[in-house]
C-alpha cells in the first residue's frame, strides 16, 4: 500500500514546485489583493527593465514615477503632530506617494491621470519608468494605469528602488506637493 502512495505524493509535489517556479501570473485589471508579495515577471504592454536599464533610462530623460507607500507616523503620535517622512529614492524621480492602490476610486484615478498628465507635459509618448519596491504590487499597478491611460513607453522596475541601491547612489526626495494635494 505505501508504495503505490509515494508516486502519488511525488507527483502531488512535483507538481506544487512547477507551479510555484511558474511565478504569479498577470491578473486582467489592477491588483486588489496584498500590496506586498510575489508579482508577476511580466507586464503586458510594458517593458520590464532592470538597473542598468534604469540608468540608461534616466540619462535619457525618461520620467521617474516612485509610487511607494509613504510610511506611517510613529505609534502613539499625536494627530497633529508634524509628519514628514523620509524617502529614499532614485535621484529626479517624482514620488507621487501611494499612487499604486489598485482598489481606488474614480476621483483617485482620475488625479492620477491629472498628474501623470501634467509631469509628462500631455506627452503619451514620453518615456515613463515606474517603480516603488521590490515584491510590490503598488508600481505594478500604477504602471498598468499608466497603460490604461494611453501611455505609450511604460517601463516597470519591479526590483524597485533596493535593486537600484544595489548599484547605485538613492537620494531623498520629497512627495509630490501637487500629489498631495490631490490625493488627500
Amino acid at each position: 500500500m505505501r508504495a503505490k502512495f509515494l508516486p502519488v505524493a511525488a507527483a502531488a509535489l512535483l507538481f506544487a514546485m512547477a507551479h510555484a517556479l511558474a511565478g504569479v501570473k498577470e491578473p486582467t485589471g489592477l491588483w486588489t489583493g496584498p500590496m506586498h508579495g510575489e508579482t508577476p515577471p511580466t507586464l503586458a504592454g510594458a517593458t520590464v527593465v532592470n538597473a542598468a536599464e534604469v540608468a540608461k533610462l534616466k540619462a535619457e530623460g525618461a520620467l521617474l514615477i516612485d509610487v511607494a507607500e509613504a510610511p506611517p507616523k510613529p505609534p502613539g503620535a499625536s494627530p497633529d503632530m508634524p509628519w514628514l517622512p523620509v524617502h529614499m529614492s532614485i535621484p529626479g524621480a517624482v514620488w507621487l506617494a501611494g499612487g499604486g492602490f489598485g482598489d481606488a476610486s474614480p476621483e483617485f484615478q482620475r488625479h492620477f491621470g491629472e498628474r501623470l498628465a501634467a509631469l509628462s507635459g500631455g506627452d503619451k509618448g514620453r518615456p515613463m519608468l515606474v517603480f516603488c519596491h521590490a515584491r510590490c504590487w503598488g508600481s505594478w499597478n500604477a504602471a498598468k494605469r499608466a497603460l490604461m491611460l494611453g501611455y505609450a513607453k511604460v517601463f516597470w522596475f519591479p526590483g524597485g528602488v533596493e535593486a537600484w541601491q544595489d548599484r547605485y547612489d538613492a537620494a531623498q526626495v520629497e512627495e509630490d506637493a501637487k500629489w498631495n494635494d490631490l490625493s488627500r
